[in-house]
């Protein structure tokens, strides 16, 4: 894996329940800070997506925001981001979030981490990229998602390498080795398909 320069990271819009959850947000933003990773993410300055890129850029970091005009003033977008681009839907949200980025990371996050982590992941089944994707799974919140993924494997539904789509860890700090150690797609994610 090449050096991973901008990391797109996915989280809630909420804190959540756990005090867990927003620990391992500031957790990785220093971390991403420290490294000199540039953080993409969804410009929202509640949250997770907050409290991660407050983190990124107490330590002197940088910060790409990417937000849609109808959510800037639900999300009081830009924390004081570097760069914060304004975008006219959720699509094209997603789509500069993805050009910007070398690499993923899923922090728990509600229906809109689920898409924005799907629509990654089915890109990368569809050969559409071979980035990597780190799924960083705080006291198991991610563990229906990974149950839900043997089921569709068990189902029929999908090939038994889809599980190398994505990488579950379980701290920010298994993050790095992770995204290096991600393997490329293989094919038949989407030749059994066909």
């Amino acid at each position: 894996m090449t050096k991973i320069a901008s990391l797109c990271v996915f989280s809630g819009s909420k804190k959540g329940n756990d005090p867990a959850f927003a620990a391992t947000a500031e957790a990785l933003g220093r971390e991403m800070a420290r490294r000199g990773t540039r953080l993409v993410y969804g410009g929202g300055d509640i949250g997770l997506m907050s409290v991660l890129a407050r983190a990124v850029l107490a330590e002197g970091g940088q910060v790409m925001g990417v937000i849609p005009e109808f959510l800037r003033a639900f999300e009081v977008g830009d924390p004081g981001v570097q760069e914060l681009i304004v975008v006219g839907s959720m699509h094209e949200r997603k789509a500069v979030m993805f050009d910007e980025a070398d690499g993923f990371v899923v922090l728990p996050g509600g229906l809109g981490t689920l898409d924005e982590m799907f629509e990654i992941l089915t890109w990368k089944q569809l050969q559409q990229h071979a980035k990597p994707v780190v799924v960083v799974d705080v006291n198991g919140y991610w563990e229906p998602l990974k149950a839900m993924i043997a089921r569709i494997v068990d189902g029929g539904f999908g090939h038994h390498k889809i599980n190398e789509l994505l990488i579950f860890v379980a701290t920010a700090d298994q993050v790095w080795d992770a995204l290096a150690s991600a393997p490329k797609p293989d094919i038949v994610v989407l030749t059994s398909h066909l």
